[in-house]
Order: structure tokens, then C-alpha cells, then sequence
């Protein structure tokens, strides 16, 4: 859908057209375990996910306030009917410079009862307003005959291709985003939150990836997605090669001004959101500890957390549910801190690194504010690099 080169558009993403996994396509197999059938964070039975993509204005000089826009909102639903099916859930924060919405609660109450919604750093309130709309919507006892939710919002600065003064993330994208949620594929890259990201030096985004333990392990699907915007260059690894050096003078974002491009603080060290979810029975103390696991796979990527990073995480357990209603059925029995726990601790940094990897394959190269222009990471590029390296 296009109008013009850079052309309005603002797109609501449903569903992905049928497509093969990024890392398939460059021949990347990160990791011992094998992924779920999308290797994607649907992969857990009844997580949904929809996102409102807008790119709008052709790329050029910004005018603040005006555009060319390059943002979105991705959404994210552990079950259909999160407010009365609450999840165990917990948050873990590795660098604070930044935003995640909410999880004061999140972590005192040991479970999640609202959406979790990813954008921008300026449009945080905005989606979180829309959440609230949608939840009131759906559920009109709220705030007079029943308690008031606190929504997450996790967001990243986009400012390098986007008008991120414009504040161009409504209210009304936030419902569209959470109207659209549904199970299965869905796209990936520069969608949704991740459509104005960078990651790396390259463009960054969206990234998603599964992993499934083994049977006598339980057989427990964990499954991540990533707003991946963060990362230097000569960081980046892959399957432990030093891809980021080998590229160091190839794909470079083209800056038509360098003084266009923030090289301090948060425009120009990122963040990264990870969003975490299993269907093993686990509780606010497990999942925090499936989170530290997740860094673990940050870090095989090269990623060390930068000092203006907001590197901020939150997992959920789509089993373990405390009903609202005192008569319902009570959580799932726990699962025991046995061997089957630390299976799951290796899923989730594989699926955590794995879906950082994803995000870079699965972005296409953008232009946007500034006349700025990211490329994305090529696959085919990248099997030339690890079948050199004996992968």
C-alpha cells in the first residue's frame, strides 16, 4: 500500500501475509532448542498482538510538529478477557532511562489485568488514554462499580526518522491497535512501535521468536517480542560472529546533515523493550527470574546496556490466572523450582536473542525525518558472513 515513493500511510497491521521467518531466510538457527510453529511470541496459546503502523509525509526535512512521520503502536494481549483473567506477571528493569508504564502494580500485585501497549517516548500518554478507552468500552463498570486499571506502556525514542514533536500516535490508534489484536503471525520490522526504530546502525524494530522445551521439561512454549532500538555498530553479534565489525563500513546510515543525528543520550543510544510470555504455571518470583534469563540472550547479541538505554522488560505466565471473580477458578498449581524451571531460563535467552536477531532481518531499509535513511540488516549478507565463520 503505497501513494507516491513516501506516500501517506497509516496501516493497521491484522495479520502477516504468509511469509518464512527472517532467520530461516538468512539460514540462522540461534540456539539448541526448537521454536514454536511461528516462532513468534503467538506461539503461546491465546497471546495476541495487533499494531497500527503510520508513515506519512515524504522523507526530508523535518518540520516539528508536521512530519514525515515514521511511528506506530504495537499491542499486546495475554488472553481475550484480560481484566476479569488476570496473569502472573512481573517486570525487571536492566537500565531505567526509560518508560514502562504501570508495573509499580505489575510487581506489588504479582499478576497483569490490562493490555501492554508499545510507541514512542512523546505518545506514552496518548496510548495509554486509548487503553483506557478500550478497556471502558468493553468493560463499563470500571471506576463505578469496580476498581480502575493501570495500563503498561513501554515506549522508545524514535526521533531520528520520525516527528516525534508531532505526537502523532492518537488515542483512537491505541484502540485500533488492541481492536486488531488477534493469535497467529504477524508482521515484524519496521511495524507497529518498532517503525522508526534503529538498532545496531541498521534499521531496528519489532523482532519476535519462540522457544519449546522439551517434553520431560513439560513441553512449555516461551515466546518473546522485542521493540529492538539500541546497540552500536561494532557491537553486534549473531550466532556469536562479530557481524557488527565485519559490516563496519557497509550499510551505513546515510545522513545527509551529520548534525542531524544525535550521537548522545537516549536519541543515540536507544532502548530496548522486551516483552516475555510461557505457558508453564509460573509465578511473579519464577517469571522475574525468566527475565534475568532474557538479558542473558541481550547480551549475546552484544548488547551492554548503555547508560542512556532504557532496557526495561516484563514477562507473563498465560496459565498461572487469579480470576477476578473470588468463585472462579483458582491459579494453576506452580511449577516446582526443578530442572524443568532451568530449561525455560535457556528458552528464554534464546528466544530473547533470537528475536533481536528477527527484528534486524525483518526491517526494511527507511528514509524519514531529516532526509536520515536506515537500511535494513540483508540475509543474504549475513549467511555469506556465518557460512564463512564455519556456521
Amino acid at each position: 500500500m503505497k501513494a507516491g515513493r513516501w506516500g501517506t500511510l497509516a496501516l493497521i497491521a491484522l495479520l502477516a501475509l504468509a511469509r518464512p521467518v527472517a532467520g530461516d531466510e538468512a539460514g540462522i538457527k540461534i540456539g539448541v532448542l526448537p521454536s514454536g510453529p511461528l516462532d513468534a511470541l503467538t506461539d503461546v496459546t491465546g497471546v495476541m498482538v495487533g499494531q497500527v503502523t503510520k508513515i506519512e509525509g515524504a522523507a526530508g526535512p523535518l518540520v516539528p510538529g508536521k512530519g514525515p512521520v515514521r511511528t506506530g503502536v504495537t499491542a499486546i494481549l495475554p488472553n481475550a478477557d484480560i481484566w476479569n483473567r488476570r496473569v502472573a506477571a512481573a517486570s525487571y528493569d536492566l537500565n531505567g532511562n526509560g518508560e514502562m508504564t504501570g508495573t509499580h502494580w505489575v510487581n506489588e500485585a504479582g499478576f497483569l489485568e490490562a493490555p501492554i501497549a508499545l510507541t514512542n517516548t512523546l505518545d506514552v500518554g496518548r496510548v495509554d488514554d486509548g487503553v483506557i478507552d478500550w478497556m471502558l468500552a468493553r468493560y463499563p463498570q470500571l471506576g463505578v462499580h469496580d476498581d480502575v486499571p493501570l495500563p503498561v506502556v513501554a515506549e522508545c525514542d524514535d526521533q531520528g526518522l520520525n516527528d516525534i514533536q508531532g505526537r502523532h500516535v492518537s488515542p483512537a490508534d491505541a484502540v485500533a491497535a488492541l481492536s486488531a489484536a488477534r493469535t497467529g503471525p504477524f508482521p515484524r520490522g519496521d511495524v507497529g512501535a518498532g517503525t522508526g526504530m534503529h538498532a545496531f546502525g541498521f534499521k531496528g524494530g519489532i523482532g519476535t521468536a519462540s522457544r519449546v522445551v522439551s517434553k520431560s521439561a513439560g513441553g512449555y512454549t516461551v515466546g518473546v517480542l522485542v521493540n529492538a532500538n539500541t546497540g552500536s555498530r561494532s557491537e553486534l553479534r549473531i550466532d556469536g560472529v562479530p557481524v557488527g565489525r565485519l559490516l563496519k563500513s557497509e550499510y551505513l546510515p546515510v545522513v545527509p546533515k551529520p548534525a542531524a543525528l544525535r550521537t548522545t543520550g537516549r536519541a543515540a543510544d536507544g532502548s530496548i523493550i522486551v516483552i516475555l510470555a510461557t505457558d508453564a504455571p509460573l509465578d511473579a518470583r519464577q517469571l522475574r527470574e525468566l527475565l534475568k534469563r532474557a538479558v542473558l540472550g541481550m547480551g549475546r547479541t552484544g548488547l551492554t546496556s548503555h547508560v542512556s538505554s532504557g532496557d526495561l522488560l516484563l514477562a507473563f505466565s498465560s496459565t498461572r490466572i487469579y480470576p477476578r471473580d473470588p468463585s472462579g477458578t483458582s491459579a494453576a498449581p506452580l511449577l516446582a523450582d526443578t530442572d524443568a524451571l532451568d530449561d525455560l531460563f535457556a528458552a528464554s535467552a534464546e528466544a530473547t536473542e533470537a528475536a533481536i536477531i528477527d527484528a534486524l532481518l525483518s526491517a526494511r531499509t527507511l528514509s524519514g525525518a531529516r532526509g536520515i535513511t536506515l537500511y535494513g540488516l540483508p540475509a543474504d549478507r549475513v549467511r555469506v558472513l556465518l557460512k564463512a565463520a564455519g556456521r
